[in-house]
């Protein structure tokens, strides 16, 4: 049985396992910690327009009629794209599906026009962070200070007419406390989606 990379949107009814298995194992991680609505704020946070071209992406791992894996990213500049929703089925984990997610995705950033990805996942993800840096994702924390002084671990990439460039972006700096941490996340989440909504209206 192969497997087919589909082009799709968070609204798919294709994409409901990845949903909801997201929002499974974030509130199983981090519970109501980021927001009080917990994980599901969070995958609803944009709008599904976010994902969609000439500016984003959400792509559907299938297998048979099954969704299995998949993944997204977002305008974040004029030259860097989010990823966000990188995901695989619990049971086909460390089969390297989520790696070819991420080199979907990169591939589709690069034909769109993009020079470098960035993205972050949570201090509580220790597979997530092993999995970008294998990929050549350059952290933008410091790795030996405990990542919950950080909240959420930054990570950047060089990709389609600059791949393998080296990353120049300046650290980012810890927080004095976890909770100035969690603080310091949900007020730029929340920046970054009102610059999401505004975009949608403006366009």
């Amino acid at each position: 049985m192969s497997d087919q990379i589909v082009q799709s949107n968070p609204l798919d009814p294709r994409a409901r396992p990845l949903v909801e298995d997201l929002i499974r194992e974030y509130d199983s991680r981090y519970g109501t910690l980021f927001s009080e609505g917990g994980a599901r704020d969070e995958l609803f946070r944009y709008p599904p327009e976010a994902f969609a071209a000439p500016h984003g992406a959400f792509v559907l791992l299938i297998r048979g009629a099954e969704t299995i894996g998949g993944g997204a990213f977002m305008r974040f500049d004029g030259d860097t794209a989010e990823l966000k929703r990188i995901w695989t089925r619990p049971d086909l984990r460390r089969q390297g599906l989520a790696r070819r997610i991420v080199e979907v995705l990169e591939d589709r950033a690069a034909e769109l026009g993009y020079t470098r990805l960035y993205l972050t996942t949570g201090f509580r993800q220790p597979e997530a962070q092993g999995l970008y840096l294998r990929l050549g994702y350059r952290p933008l924390y410091d790795p030996q200070v405990p990542p919950e002084l950080y909240g959420t671990l930054p990570f950047e990439k060089h990709i389609g007419a600059l791949a393998g460039r080296p990353g120049t972006s300046p650290l980012r700096q810890p927080a004095e406390s976890p909770e100035a941490a969690i603080r310091a996340v949900a007020a730029r989440k929340a920046a970054s989606a009102a610059l999401h909504e505004l975009a949608g209206r403006v366009a």
